[in-house]
């Protein structure tokens, strides 16, 4: 689902990309030339209890002091620019502050139960955005289909998934007590993509705010569209030629997905018909559907949920192609995003 690299990487991400460049130019800077001013990004959680410094929590919990953390979250946040542009700026930067704010408490709850059970005392824990980073491999495991690449040994398979778990794992050996910050990750992804604590409907940026960043930040951190063909240059390095060919099979992947579904709704009886969905999303302006007879057989156009025009809507596609694509999927979101992010 990686579409391109470089900077046409960050295409409909403008979030991934501010949240890459401005913290990792932060924290080199702090580790070269200001190493002074470190100790306000400490995380330290002694004097966020004892001298009620919560300033900490927001600095100490954003800027990474070491920069082998820099280097890992800045990869696995480029990996996981996926969400933004198949969710929205809107709903990702949600998902993120309430992992943010869901990691901190957690942070603050598995120091004193590590302390109740094994007697150890954490007074500060590794800096940085490791929790929402850590959150994000939830939706990454359950939502991102996992395909096989090649086998090792005859046994062990690598999938289009391995190369982020093992930064994951990198990342989560690089410090003492980062396992915690791991844990409260994870456990803050899985509470806010649950649908029975409802917990995405109380932490979400409101809409002024991200209309507002989006009228200042997004033409600043914004990237110009990928084109349809990728190009290797006679000077790429074998590195990027195979990025680029796992990119085109993440593609794939995503038609092929499109493609089982449909199989499945036709078997099961649904009404999807993509060769009702393509000519008006493809050729709107030239298409004149009073002309075409209309087909015996074909149902009644399937009542389409608002909420989820809106949630289209807020991914950058127009009302139009919404209506069409959650009609002709017959309501299923998941179905609808797939094929608008492809055409």
């Amino acid at each position: 689902m990686f579409t391109s690299t470089g900077s046409n990487g960050f295409y409909k991400a403008p979030l991934s990309k501010s949240l890459l460049l401005v913290p990792s130019a932060i924290s080199i800077l702090l580790t070269l030339l200001f190493q002074h001013y470190q100790k306000f990004f400490a995380y330290n959680l002694q004097a966020v209890k004892e001298d009620f410094q919560i300033w900490r929590l927001v600095c100490g919990r954003t800027i990474c002091l070491d920069l082998k953390d820099t280097f890992c979250s800045s990869l696995l946040i480029y990996n996981f620019r996926i969400f933004e542009r198949r969710y929205g700026s809107r709903k990702f930067s949600s998902f993120l502050l309430g992992a943010w704010m869901l990691s901190a408490l957690f942070d603050l709850l598995l120091v004193e139960i590590t302390q109740y059970i094994f007697g150890i005392t954490i007074n500060s824990l590794p800096s940085g955005f490791l929790g929402p980073v850590f959150a994000l491999f939830v939706p990454f495991y359950s939502s991102i289909p996992r395909v096989q690449v090649t086998q090792v040994l005859g046994h062990f398979s690598i999938t289009n998934k391995s190369l982020v778990y093992i930064l994951g794992l990198q990342l989560l050996t690089s410090g003492s007590y980062i396992w915690i910050l791991a844990l409260s990750g994870l456990i803050s992804g899985i509470c806010y993509n649950s649908s029975i604590l409802k917990v995405h409907r109380i932490l979400c940026v409101p809409r002024w705010v991200a209309k507002i960043f989006s009228w200042t930040l997004e033409p600043v951190f914004s990237s110009a569209e990928p084109t349809n063909e990728v190009r290797v240059g006679m000077g790429a390095t074998v590195d990027i030629q195979r990025q680029q060919r796992m990119e085109l099979l993440d593609r794939q992947i995503m038609m092929s997905q499109v493609a089982q579904m449909r199989r499945q709704r036709q078997q099961q009886g649904g009404m999807i018909n993509w060769n009702r969905l393509f000519p008006p999303l493809r050729h709107r302006q030239n298409a004149n559907y009073q002309d075409h007879p209309s087909e015996q057989g074909i149902p009644p156009p399937t009542e389409v949920s608002e909420e989820q025009v809106a949630r289209l809507m807020e991914m950058g596609f127009s009302r139009g192609d919404a209506l069409e694509a959650l009609r002709a999927s017959n309501n299923d979101l998941n179905v609808a995003t797939n094929f608008l992010l492809q055409h």
